[in-house]
């Protein structure tokens, strides 16, 4: 795609603009050691860059920056990645011990803000959609309250509204059914079998059973904060990110919300290893500036989650790379001690 030449000319640009944050121009870059190449040959390789999509000339500065294709070619062919220094990987050892589950979760989004001075992100363990037991209460002819208890022990209740009215007797019969049945069972599994198993009741009541369990799914699923956010004050107050009021606007409302780095982080684990999203060429990233490097965590062996940091495109990737490399692998293991 690119020759030699131009790699190398890229690859330095990039690295000169994450180090000092200003546009690079053909003179400065012809001071670089490894180019040996003139001022006239850099500015007309540096226009071909421009014209192929991978740098850019802001209109205040005749230096180029690299554009989000720049960076993703530059992620994917050019960078060296380089160990993370043993202290660090000490560091987040110590701090990443077997614990209680979510202190755990916390420490980790902590050191990934930390030691990237960016912001640490973790999404929590995938709730276990399974239930220990259901009960139903009759509140009026239309309402039925739904009570949810969790392996756990923890209760929610959902309120489910029926066209037919029901008799408590119907709703302790339907109730006993399921938890005869199905409780321990995960939703996955009870949804494959409670279609074609209601049906053969011919029972009045399937419908109700069929939106207790629908109900129970959703309950025990979005029940707990979906996202530990760690340093998201590092972001407010880098100039990349928060330059404009409308970048500070899309940062809040991210953090807020949550909901885009919910589905980020939800697609990153169906990913193998470590996942670089950058705004721009990515839609699950809200903001062109933005980078989030992740990685999927797991649970002796099966993945529950995802962590990462969210930082700017201009980022030193060849030290945050195995930074979330690490943290996924230490959380991993403290989590299957636990």
């Amino acid at each position: 795609m690119l020759d030699q030449r131009a790699q190398t000319l890229l690859k330095t640009l990039i690295e000169r603009y994450i180090a000092e944050g200003q546009p690079v121009g053909s003179r400065s870059l012809s001071r670089q050691p490894g180019l040996e190449l003139s001022p006239a040959t850099i500015r007309n390789v540096m226009s071909d860059l421009e014209q192929a999509g991978f740098i850019s000339s802001p209109h205040t500065s005749a230096g180029r920056v690299p554009t989000p294709r720049g960076y993703r070619f530059f992620v994917d062919t050019l960078l060296t990645v380089r160990p993370l220094e043993g202290s660090d990987t000490e560091d987040i050892a110590h701090r990443i011990r077997p614990d209680q589950p979510q202190r755990v979760i916390s420490m980790a989004a902590q050191v990934l803000s930390s030691l990237s001075q960016f912001a640490g992100v973790v999404m929590t363990p995938r709730r276990a959609s399974v239930f220990r037991h259901l009960e139903f209460v009759r509140l009026s002819e239309s309402r039925i309250l739904l009570i949810i208890v969790a392996p756990d022990g923890d209760v929610q209740n959902r309120v489910l509204f029926s066209d037919q009215p029901y008799t408590q007797t119907q709703l302790v019969e339907a109730a006993n059914f399921l938890n005869q049945n199905y409780a321990g069972l995960s939703f996955e599994a009870i949804q494959a079998r409670v279609h074609a198993e209601l049906e053969a009741l011919q029972s009045d009541i399937t419908r109700l059973m069929q939106q207790a369990v629908e109900a129970s799914s959703d309950a025990l699923v979005q029940h707990g904060d979906d996202v530990v956010i760690s340093g998201e004050r590092n972001l407010l107050d880098n100039a990349d990110l928060s330059s404009n009021l409308g970048n500070l606007r899309a940062l809040f409302a991210m953090f807020e919300q949550k909901t885009s780095l919910v589905k980020l982080l939800d697609a990153s684990c169906r990913a193998d290893g470590v996942q670089i999203y950058i705004g721009g060429e990515s839609q699950l990233v809200p903001m062109d500036d933005m980078t989030v490097i992740t990685s999927p965590y797991s649970v002796d062996g099966q993945i529950v989650g995802t962590l990462g940091v969210i930082g700017p495109t201009r980022m030193a990737y060849e030290r945050v790379i195995p930074l979330v490399d690490i943290t996924a692998r230490l959380l991993s293991s403290a989590l299957s001690q636990h």
